[in-house]
């Protein structure tokens, strides 16, 4: 235990600097990476080891492809700490298991940050693995620079798949998709493999065409909770407050979190985000700054007791879906906005897939921001000789179309979301993107009702002298 707290001192560190100090932040959701770049870095199995003499056990890594080679001793080090770190999120629940005959195979996600600020993401499925008796569970987890959680679940089962036969079979097809490019939006890559038996198959895996949504899955964020409850948890993350998450489940945890993060878009949570807490740093609850954090539920004691918090229970039947609030959840978004939030949420299907499930919340969000904050371009004040452009804030704020949303929108540009996201506005006088097409859409749409509201109507004399 001394071990992993020295490991994880100057992480405790950054939890409780002065908020403005932005670089020494947590992890937070990672930007899709290019396409070409490679599907992952390695992959590690982690299994529990049963200390000798005691009723714990330790997790350790048992199988590693491809081996770290041709390194320095000081990126071996850096590379060192994190397998530790991958140990810690495997199995965050800490030491103490018994072997089990029965265990639903799980996946979740994490984010690792390197020492020079860059993000290793860390995907991982836990399984019983083959056999027969009681016996602790493993764990495979897959570090990678890419961001696309659904893609890389399709390749945990063929993993797994490989693994019930032999743990040699894994390694040939880990490699033929090691030396695959990782594709461009909306195309595949077909890897070749041989299974015994079976002979050889073809794997495609496709990337989704909308890329900055790979790594979000919304169905288990509205399944846990109802339509009016994501807005007050949307109104709490927009505000960066403190949001806790409690479920049973690693896969609940890391999937709500990650799709809560992503109704920011295109703004990007600034701080602490740490999808799983480890036990051994639970403390990070007590941090004074915004963070949001996935807690298993078994560990409500240890966050109950904080105050001016969001501490939201994701298991299902809860009796209470928010354990502690601030009060004011409910009258943070402008109510009209809040209506037209409800209204195009309610247009998604039961039955509707992941993709379309995706397209449905996102542009629902997305409308909510081009309508609160899509003027911000008519108020950077631009000079010539390349100089970087100052945000006009006060004529910003009058500026809101509706006067129902002056007042969330004064407390949204003190974020530190929106006042990133408007320095880089400031640097580069010409912004693309969803964003940037649909507030040009936007635009064009009040254009066109304005033009037709002007117009004489059928029943008005256009010529007073033939009437």
């Amino acid at each position: 235990m001394k071990r992993l707290s020295t490991m994880f001192s100057s992480l405790q560190e950054k939890l409780h600097r002065d908020r403005s100090d932005r670089d020494l932040t947590l992890p937070q959701p990672t930007a899709p990476a290019l396409a070409g770049t490679s599907f992952f870095e390695y992959l590690v199995v982690v299994s529990l080891r049963k200390k000798r003499g005691q009723g714990t056990y330790d997790p350790q890594i048992t199988y590693q492809f491809p081996k770290l080679a041709n390194m320095g001793r000081s990126q071996r080090e850096e590379e060192e700490k994190s397998l530790k770190a991958i140990l810690l999120f495997c199995f965050p629940e800490g030491v103490n298991w018994a072997p089990l005959t029965e265990y639903p195979s799980e996946t979740f996600s994490f984010v690792l940050t390197e020492v020079d600020g860059s993000r290793k993401n860390g995907y991982c499925r836990r399984l019983l693995p083959h056999g027969k008796g009681a016996r602790a569970p493993e764990a495979y987890c897959i570090i990678s620079r890419v961001a696309c959680f659904g893609l890389f679940s399709k390749i945990f089962d063929e993993v797994e798949k490989r693994r019930q036969i032999s743990m040699a079979m894994i390694y040939p097809f880990m490699q033929s998709l090691r030396e695959a490019p990782f594709p461009a939006p909306g195309n595949t890559v077909k890897i070749k493999s041989f299974i015994p038996e079976s002979g050889t198959e073809i794997i495609s895996l496709t990337r989704p065409l909308d890329s900055w949504l790979e790594h979000v899955d919304f169905r288990t964020l509205f399944r846990c909770l109802t339509d009016e409850e994501v807005l007050q948890v949307f109104a709490s993350t927009v505000l960066e407050r403190r949001i806790i998450f409690m479920a049973e489940e690693l896969s609940t945890l890391s999937q709500v979190l990650h799709a809560v993060a992503a109704l920011l878009y295109p703004f990007t949570w600034q701080h602490t985000f740490i999808s799983i807490v480890p036990s051994v740093l639970i403390d990070v609850v007590m941090a004074p700054t915004p963070y949001l954090l996935g807690v298993q539920r078994n560990k409500l004691d240890d966050v109950i007791d904080q105050s001016d918090l969001l501490i939201v229970d994701l298991t299902e039947g809860a009796e209470n879906t928010f354990i502690t609030c601030i009060g004011d959840e409910s009258t943070i978004l402008p109510e009209k906005l809040q209506e037209e939030l409800l209204q195009a949420l309610c247009c998604r299907r039961d039955n509707s897939t992941s993709e379309e499930l995706n397209k449905v919340v996102s542009e629902a969000f997305l409308s909510f921001f081009v309508k609160t904050v899509g003027h911000f371009s008519s108020h950077v004040k631009r000079s010539s000789g390349g100089q970087p452009g100052v945000f006009q804030k006060k004529s910003f704020c009058k500026a809101s179309e509706h006067k129902a949303s002056h007042h969330f929108v004064k407390c949204f540009i003190q974020t530190q979301m929106f006042d990133l996201f408007i320095q880089e506005v400031e640097r580069r006088p010409t912004q693309e993107g969803v964003f940037h097409k649909k507030i040009a859409e936007y635009q064009e749409s009040k254009k066109k009702e304005k033009a037709k509201s002007d117009l004489p109507s059928a029943t008005t004399c256009l010529w007073p002298m033939t009437c």
